[in-house]
């Protein structure tokens, strides 16, 4: 309990008083000791970065980057911690096909898999010391806090982990179910358990809003995570369900993001560094602007050093908030690059839109609409999935999304089908945008 409530004080007052001197002094003093303990303890980091100079946070942009091919390529030898791959491996795939996904590997470290949204899969490392501080990083960092204890959280995702257990702390309760579990099942553990706090992606959501009057007890909040969160959908979210709805804008490679006491996303500068860049490979540090590309730096992490990791990520950066913290908000998250659909303008030139846009135009048409998928194979054309009570809807639908389309200039072919659609019955996340679409530059 000491060390809960000392991470969480410590964390908040990062957040709440630090001014930008103080963000940016932390960032280069924890990049240097991350990059030299990386170099002491890592084959692969000593010959890749020996040689470089890191005075400044300008030299560490100048640092080579890493992306998740790469790191999987050397893990071997990028781990810090003497783990060989084809071992750990075999550890997680056996855990994966006994859908066990408690315990810690060689009793000292968490192991995660992941697929990521392009199918290769990733292998992550953490540490048990720090999966057992993440009480304290969980009140400070999950958009809940010390007014909803007690907690007793349904956590719904596609697997769980010993992290995610590890949670689990006095006045916190954390209770699992997968994401393929049925509605009704999900909806009497709510009910039986005394759920005040749900946890789960978008989609699941959407899946459970059509239910919401089964669910008998209230809930304090709804924290939803892995899927982009549009503002349509929050909207919805919480008219139905009565209550607020929060966003956790995390990965395998970081928690990048936490809502603050008004419901704004903030970089949390001081686990992890976020470097934005435009088209143009211009770095971002303004409002307003897209950031196409996202390079991460876990400051936390030591077991697998992940420095200048290139993440597909599109975001905006957003304007102060008036919670006063100077950890940078998030005006948006745009989705993915390979979530960006392509119309044509009136000179038949590919022009792109952004999936946040699209989604925005398909929910508020009707609330017939359950769910929707896009499949794009060729620019100026995709084929649209809908899942909805009838087909009634498709009228009115296809005239507004090419009105859309229109009134910025861009025309295209959309099909229409009609199809139920389901959550992945694998360890894949759910994708409303899917392009098989190679490049597009």
């Amino acid at each position: 309990m000491i060390r809960i409530i000392s991470d969480y004080l410590r964390l908040k007052h990062h957040q709440a008083k630090w001014d930008h001197s103080k963000i940016k002094k932390y960032q280069l003093k924890r990049i240097q000791y991350l990059v030299n303990y990386a170099k002491r303890h890592s084959p692969f980091y000593k010959e890749r970065l020996d040689h470089l100079a890191l005075d400044t946070l300008e030299d560490f942009h100048q640092f080579p980057t890493l992306n998740k091919a790469i790191m999987m390529e050397h893990f071997t030898t990028l781990n810090t911690c003497k783990i060989e791959l084809e071992d750990v491996k075999n550890y997680v795939l056996l855990k994966e096909k006994n859908k066990d996904y408690l315990g810690y590997y060689q009793n000292q470290y968490v192991i995660g898999l992941s697929s990521g949204t392009s199918g290769n899969k990733g292998i992550y490392i953490t540490d048990r010391k720090m999966t057992k501080r993440l009480p304290g990083v969980f009140l400070a960092r999950s958009g809940l806090g010390i007014k909803d204890l007690p907690m007793n959280i349904l956590f719904c995702l596609r697997v769980f982990s010993q992290g995610f257990d590890d949670i689990n702390a006095p006045l916190i309760k954390l209770n699992y179910l997968s994401t393929m579990t049925p509605v009704d099942d999900i909806i009497h553990a709510i009910n039986t358990k005394q759920i005040n706090i749900l946890m789960a992606p978008p989609s699941l959501i959407r899946i459970l809003m059509p239910h919401h009057e089964k669910i008998i007890v209230k809930l304090k909040k709804i924290v939803t995570y892995a899927e982009v969160l549009v503002e349509e959908d929050k909207r919805q979210f919480e008219k139905a369900f009565q209550t607020k709805v929060i966003e956790i804008y995390q990965a395998s490679e970081g928690q990048i993001a936490s809502a603050c006491s008004h419901g704004n996303l903030h970089i949390n500068e001081d686990m992890v560094y976020v470097e934005l860049y435009d088209r143009q490979g211009k770095r971002i540090d303004s409002p307003h602007e897209i950031g196409h590309k996202m390079i991460l730096t876990n400051l936390v992490n030591v077991a697998q050093p992940l420095i200048r990791y290139e993440m597909n990520d599109m975001i905006v950066l957003g304007d102060s908030c008036p919670c006063g913290s100077r950890f940078r908000t998030l005006n948006k998250i745009l989705g993915r690059n390979d979530d960006l659909i392509y119309f044509l303008d009136e000179n038949s030139q590919k022009s792109v839109v952004f999936p946040d846009l699209f989604s925005r135009w398909i929910i508020t048409q009707s609330d017939m609409i359950r769910e929707f998928q896009v499949i794009q194979h060729e620019i100026g054309s995709i084929d649209l999935f809908i899942d909805s009570e009838t087909e009634a809807c498709f009228d009115g639908l296809s005239s507004r999304l090419h009105q859309e389309l229109k009134s910025i200039g861009l025309k295209g072919k959309i099909t229409l089908i009609h199809r139920k659609l389901e959550l992945p019955k694998d360890d894949h996340k759910y994708k409303r945008f899917i392009s098989t679409i190679k490049k597009v530059d």
